[in-house]
């Protein structure tokens, strides 16, 4: 087939490389892994998609989180990478989360899942301070823990519109953690996923920042299950997790340096929360299945192919890396179609998505050459692209 070029042309493309086939792990992993998954659309059952509440694909939906169990991983449920303020509202999320954690406790793996708990169901006129936020959390924090998940205590919007001061930040999360049931994820997500974030921890200086986090997990560190940390920053993360408490762990949501990350540096090693690794998945697990069998050149194998993936997927403007997650599951026939809640597959250009589907195929992540081809070949003629 002939995908397009930034200059207008079509190239010839042919797939070169064996795909790899989902499988279940032979043993059990060294890293805790977390994969972020996405929520597939009902286009049929759609009537307001800019505005309204959107239309779920259930089955769809529910059958692309047993296959990332089917193969080890465990799930970071109603987070970004499911359009948590992007289009998914918490009342869709909270539906989300409880078919979720029906469907983990039937699964023979018995999966974990943590889900996230914020304050998006409010509107910024609603927490003015931090009483009514902490409040807003709380009311979300609850029905997971009724639902049987585990808590990753999202950032939220509301900090920053406030201006809250350092202070503000400990007495949210002071309060927070310190009435959960069990010991929480925490949440970094940089401003380059959601811009509403910028100076997150009342700090514009990453420094300083991490300062204040360490102080506020130290005071903390037995309810404290680990941080996520989502800044693009190889060298920052390393010298973060070298600085945390014993038994507190460092999931990365490093996009463009997981690999190296979760290998490690002989001393500290990240564990993983990724939106990638549901882009990814067969070869992450099977990467983590030979790292758990000391068999470092394995990994490096099976993860390396998978950096440009994540590269392009995850390019700036970074908060629309939502959509390579939901194409690619489209390509390998995890759902029926390319539409996503809000439209939000039009937020990545053709060139975007070619560029993904000649990535993927070389990292063997195309499982299917025929049914990608003609689904490729099909959004390139909406696109006005023919051979």
């Amino acid at each position: 087939m002939k995908l397009p070029l930034p200059d207008g042309t079509l190239q010839e493309f042919r797939f070169s490389k064996e795909p790899l086939t989902p499988r279940a792990p032979g043993r059990a992993f060294s890293r805790t892994a977390f994969a972020a998954a996405h929520i597939a659309s009902d286009p049929l059952a759609e009537r307001d998609p800019w505005t309204g509440p959107p239309a779920v694909d259930w089955e769809a939906t529910l059958a692309f989180r047993r296959s990332l169990w089917d193969q080890g991983l465990g799930l970071a449920e109603a987070m970004d990478t499911a359009q948590r303020g992007m289009g998914v509202d918490w009342e869709t999320a909270l539906e989300l989360i409880r078919r979720t954690m029906a469907e983990a406790k039937a699964h023979p793996l018995k999966p974990r899942v943590a889900c996230g708990a914020g304050t998006d169901h409010k509107t910024p006129e609603e927490l003015p301070d931090t009483a009514s936020i902490i409040a807003a959390y709380e009311h979300q924090m609850a029905c997971i823990e009724d639902a049987g998940g585990q808590l990753i205590l999202m950032a939220t919007r509301a900090l920053p519109a406030i201006g809250a001061g350092p202070d503000e930040y400990r007495q949210v999360y002071d309060r927070l953690i310190g009435q959960a049931r069990d010991p929480v994820i925490l949440h970094w997500l940089g401003d380059m996923f959601d811009p509403a974030l910028r100076g997150y921890w009342a700090c514009q200086d990453i420094a300083a920042a991490s300062d204040a986090v360490l102080a506020l997990i130290e005071a903390h560190a037995g309810k404290v299950d680990g941080i996520k940390i989502s800044l693009l920053d190889q060298q920052h993360e390393e010298s973060f997790r070298a600085r945390l408490p014993e038994g507190v762990k460092l999931y990365t949501g490093d996009d463009f340096n997981y690999a190296a990350l979760i290998a490690g540096d002989g001393q500290h090693h990240s564990h993983a929360l990724l939106g990638a690794f549901a882009a990814i998945a067969p070869a992450a697990a099977q990467a983590l299945e030979a790292l758990a069998a000391g068999d470092r050149a394995g990994y490096d194998a099976l993860m390396t192919p998978t950096i440009p993936l994540s590269r392009e997927i995850f390019r700036a403007p970074t908060r629309f890396y939502k959509a390579g997650i939901a194409f690619l599951a489209w390509l390998n026939g995890m759902q029926t179609h390319f539409i996503m809640p809000a439209g939000f597959q039009s937020s990545r250009p053709i060139l975007h998505y070619a560029d993904l589907f000649r990535l993927a195929a070389d990292a063997g992540l195309l499982h299917d050459a025929d049914l990608a081809s003609a689904r490729m070949r099909n959004l390139m003629a909406v696109h006005g692209i023919g051979e």
